[in-house]
């Protein structure tokens, strides 16, 4: 039997494991009279896992809560929808122009999207941040939210009548640090670094109350930028579920973004402090280094449009985008090398790749995937196109 069947009918057998092994979604079935696989590095892999969260109508996000519940954005039904692990609605909640979600430690939901108002007899429409509070009906849940607030472009730093250019204006992406600030990624069309709130295209922070902190301005060796990023995406920081005295309180953040020209697409920026103050500051990643990897996150032109990103919580530091153009998700180690671990026993040390994906609609194919998010071993991928969302393991994460 050759090596590719072989492997084809490992990942079978595997999905097959899933199905009949619950864990999260039900009863778990003893697999104590299977004998232990024996993994070579082209066996590793991510593999489906049951069941397929569908009848979404366009899902532009998806995260795991605080609360340890699944919550997906659909844009296209303009929806915010919560499941438990198992897959199971738990609540909706509607949100005009929906285009991202967060939850902060508080378990309050930060849901970014659009608010129609009229000012001075003018119709906008403009990017909002919506916070949903979960609790105060006192039945917890989204399906009994209230809005709390909403943070509404440009108002959170100017009192004046807004724009035409101010409805061009959109919010891409939303994350959280563990004191509950969190940033957002500003996209538009007017980048001057003179302007008053600074270039369009920018990562803002807020705090903990919803009040305008800072455009992020980002130190290198040839000076400060506030016009640092091109069309930023997805964002994510390094806090990251489940609740824990060890949850990171670093202050950085890891994005993507999909500007024109942009050659390094994916970027970790630090937050430093220090007797002389605050800054960002771009981490250095090696690259080139194929005794560890084929591939790396700081790779030129590595990606063709990443939408969203997002790190693991756990101690594998591993970091994941999602490409909308290549129809792809990529996986990376906390050094900006793609790939996973080789497990226990493997002839080498070397990153596996277990990146994949290609246009498509099987349990490993994607149409415009949009989100992407991680807990306890299981990637979740929006897979917008296709309406529904996707749940990975490693082969070597089985128990």
């Amino acid at each position: 039997m050759n090596r590719s069947l072989t492997l084809s009918l490992g990942l079978l057998g595997m999905a097959f494991i899933l199905t009949a092994c619950e864990g999260f979604f039900g009863k778990r079935t003893d697999p104590g009279f299977l004998d232990v696989p024996v993994f070579d590095d082209r066996q590793v892999a991510y593999v489906p896992i049951q069941p397929v969260i569908d009848g979404l109508v366009y899902p532009v996000d998806v995260i795991i809560g605080w609360d340890e519940l699944i919550y997906v954005a659909d844009g296209g039904a303009e929806e915010i929808i919560a499941y438990d692990q198992a897959g199971v609605e738990q609540g909706r909640f509607p949100i005009q122009g929906l285009n991202g979600i967060a939850q902060d430690r508080r378990l309050d939901i930060l849901a970014i999207g659009t608010r129609d108002t009229t000012i001075a007899g003018t119709e906008f429409t403009l990017p909002a941040i919506y916070r949903l509070d979960l609790n105060k009906s006192g039945t917890y849940g989204l399906a009994n939210a209230t809005i709390k607030r909403i943070v509404t472009h440009p108002f959170y730093f100017k009192s004046s009548t807004p724009t035409g250019n101010d409805e061009q204006i959109t919010f891409e992406g939303i994350d959280i640090i563990a004191n509950n600030s969190y940033y957002v990624s500003r996209n538009g069309g007017s980048n001057s670094p003179t302007q008053f709130g600074g270039p369009d295209d920018a990562i803002l922070q807020f705090n903990d109350e919803d009040t305008y902190v800072t455009p992020v301005v980002v130190s290198t060796p040839l000076g400060q930028f506030s016009n640092y990023f091109k069309s930023p995406k997805g964002i994510t920081t390094f806090a990251k579920p489940p609740q824990s005295p060890a949850v990171s309180n670093e202050g950085g953040f890891i994005f993507v973004g999909t500007g024109d020209g942009l050659v390094l697409t994916s970027q970790i920026i630090d937050f430093r402090e220090s007797d002389f103050g605050a800054s960002y500051v771009p981490r250095p990643l090696a690259i080139g280094d194929t005794s560890k990897a084929d591939r790396f996150l700081y790779e030129p032109n590595r990606f063709g449009r990443p939408v969203d990103i997002t790190r693991a919580g756990d101690r594998t530091n591993y970091i994941f985008i999602v490409d909308a153009e290549r129809d792809s998700l990529y996986q990376f180690n906390g050094l900006g090398h793609e790939g996973v671990n080789p497990p226990s026993g493997a002839s080498g040390t070397k990153a596996i790749v277990a990146s994949f994906g290609g246009t498509g609609s099987s349990l490993t194919q994607f149409r415009e995937p949009q989100g992407v998010a991680y807990f306890d071993q299981i990637v979740y991928v929006a897979d917008a196109g296709n309406g529904r969302i996707l749940r990975f393991k490693l082969t070597t994460d089985f128990d």
